[in-house]
């Protein structure tokens, strides 16, 4: 079968939960199985008179449109027009002839790509990652005052978040005018979805999500993520348990940005008795420079620790060593982060906020513990019965279930694309 993936970026240009994903179901597809697959995908490299850059990412071909670099402007408005991007596309159509188009994400390329699909006869499968389909901001998060969005209303919000986000305000003089765009935006992306032969959510929350905000899920199954965990994690033995007296190792594990909540586990941190805890925290710190600079000023306990990004590969090793609790406190409705599968592919229980996907994840009191999203008192109180427990953690360990793999996903995904091709 060929199959061609379609992302909004890719790797090693840009590192995150959507690309890795994207990343391991092709070298799945292509490695395991013997399929003929390629990525497609804009690419920030400046053009050079390039159309299409074809790459190699073992075995799976890579086709980059080289836009360049583009501002969040030119972001939001290529879902109407980006002709170098629709030309580039329809050229990868004719060079890699597809069975499938498997979309993983839109942003920051035309609605025209999907009518291209559909004037080729070619099945559409679009997954989830996400809430861009519904909510431009992609988190349901509103710039303005950060607090999770219930959905458009006359797009008039919409169009207050969009201002807030380029830094021009949020009034409702300069809101109004913008507002019919929104409107039109989600026009297209509902007609995109609709195209669809299959859409693929990762979870039962973020398919009720898609469907309370009207988007049309008529052709929606719910396939939960897998993931890819080395040998040597899957055989190694269950973490000792910690000493009496030892400080609770802490980690936490993913973006250091304002939405994932870095700022509460600092501040429930600074109120924990100094030697009683180390965190460490595993994220790029350049990515969100001023944010990562208030963490630090924000960092008053002696045990906290900005480590940077960090491997996968180096990040089992960490895990398994030396990690005796995540904590994961995010403030918006993540969708299905890898991180939770990758930690407890290493055994580490984790604490983490009751919002969103998290609460079906993370069994509160048998594999995890769960606290009000943005309560950081709440979580301090959490992390210092885990000081003051230290067999609690033994039994939240000894609970966690077998981590879902890669392949038994890819299996699901297949069966959709089997089923979409044998009904042609």
């Amino acid at each position: 079968m060929r199959i061609l993936h379609v992302v909004h970026q890719y790797l090693p240009e840009y590192v995150g939960g959507t690309e890795l994903y994207a990343q391991t179901i092709a070298r799945f597809q292509q490695q395991k199985l013997g399929h003929d697959v390629g990525i497609f995908f804009p690419s920030i490299a400046p053009m050079a008179g390039e159309l299409v850059r074809t790459g190699n990412d073992a075995g799976v071909t890579t086709y980059a449109v080289p836009l360049g670099p583009r501002s969040r402007r030119d972001v939001f408005l290529s879902l109407w027009r980006q002709p170098a991007a629709a030309e580039a596309f329809a050229t990868v159509l004719e060079r890699a002839r597809p069975d499938v188009v498997h979309v993983q994400h839109l942003m920051g390329l035309p609605a025209a790509v999907v009518r291209q699909i559909q004037e080729a006869q070619i099945p559409l499968v679009i997954t989830l990652h996400d809430y861009w389909f519904p909510c431009a901001n992609g988190q349901l998060v509103t710039n303005y005052d950060e607090t999770i969005c219930a959905g458009p209303s006359l797009w008039l919000n919409c169009a207050r978040c969009a201002l807030a986000r380029g830094g021009f305000g949020d009034g409702p003089v300069l809101s109004a005018p913008l507002a019919p765009l929104l409107a039109h935006r989600s026009y297209l992306l509902r007609k995109v979805l609709a195209r669809a032969q299959a859409i693929i959510a990762p979870n039962r929350f973020v398919y009720d999500v898609y469907q309370k905000l009207g988007m049309p899920m008529g052709n929606a199954v719910v396939i939960p993520h897998g993931i890819e965990v080395p040998e040597r994690v899957l055989a190694s033995p269950a973490r000792p348990p910690r000493p009496a007296g030892e400080p609770l190792n802490i980690v936490y594990v993913g973006s250091l940005s304002r939405q994932k909540g870095v700022h509460v586990l600092v501040e429930a941190m600074n109120g924990l008795p100094a030697g009683a805890t180390r965190l460490t925290l595993y994220g790029d710190l350049d990515k969100f420079p001023a944010y990562v600079a208030a963490l630090r000023r924000q960092a008053k306990h002696p045990g906290i620790t900005f480590a940077g990004r960090v491997e996968r590969d180096d990040l089992w090793s960490i895990l398994l060593a030396e990690a005796d609790v995540a904590v994961l406190p995010t403030l918006w409705y993540e969708a299905s982060p890898l991180t939770i599968q990758e930690l407890f592919a290493a055994r580490v229980p984790i604490v983490a906020s009751a919002i969103g996907a998290l609460p079906a994840m993370i069994r509160d009191g048998v594999d995890g513990l769960l606290f009000p999203p943005g309560d950081a008192a709440a979580l301090q109180a959490v992390l210092t019965r885990l000081i003051a427990e230290p067999a609690l953690l033994d039994q939240l360990r000894a609970e966690i279930r077998p981590t879902r793999l890669v392949a038994e996903h890819v299996a699901d995904v297949m069966a959709v694309y089997e089923r979409i091709l044998s009904a042609r």
